[in-house]
């Protein structure tokens, strides 16, 4: 059983992390997830309080900058709230629409159709479309960090005890 608790652990700390990079695996979620089939696996003794609220902040965390670094890219470059939608939706279904470049193609086209839809020219549709992009890479870079934090915690608290 210890094997099996840990291959599931590990198998949702990778999934965590690739969720990092591609949003449609749920990224923290499996890494929170992962503490719990510990703690069924072997013992919640490990953790207290202090623990679930440092973890439960991270993940909170991670979820607002998700959005608000996205946003912020494209606000930066003077998008519309269409544009942050548009970014959005291309996001989810961009990696589906367009396999092998639809994680980078998706959000960049919808930030563009929905910024042309707002009403923009072309060229700041173009523009917008940058922030996009540039807001995607900087979430994935807060993403990328907070959920190594969240393991290497996990790994900190395991060890004490």
């Amino acid at each position: 059983m210890m094997i099996l608790g840990w291959v599931l652990i590990i198998a949702l700390f990778a999934v965590g992390l690739v969720g990092a990079v591609y949003p449609i695996l749920p990224g923290a979620l499996a890494i929170y997830l992962a503490f719990f089939v510990y703690g069924w696996f072997f013992s919640f003794h490990s953790f207290g309080a202090v623990f679930w609220i440092i973890q439960t902040l991270i993940v909170v965390a991670l979820f607002v900058s998700d959005y608000v670094v996205g946003a912020w890219g494209i606000k930066k470059f003077g998008g519309s709230r269409a544009s942050v939608i548009g970014s959005t939706i291309g996001l989810i279904f961009g990696p589906f629409v367009i396999p092998a470049f639809g994680l980078i193609l998706g959000p960049f086209i919808g930030a563009f159709v929905g910024e042309l839809i707002a009403g923009s020219n072309p060229g700041k549709a173009a523009k917008v479309s940058v922030g996009s992009l540039l807001g995607l890479f900087s979430s994935t870079v807060v993403k990328i960090v907070l959920q190594v934090v969240m393991v290497v915690l996990f790994f900190i608290w395991i060890g004490r005890y």
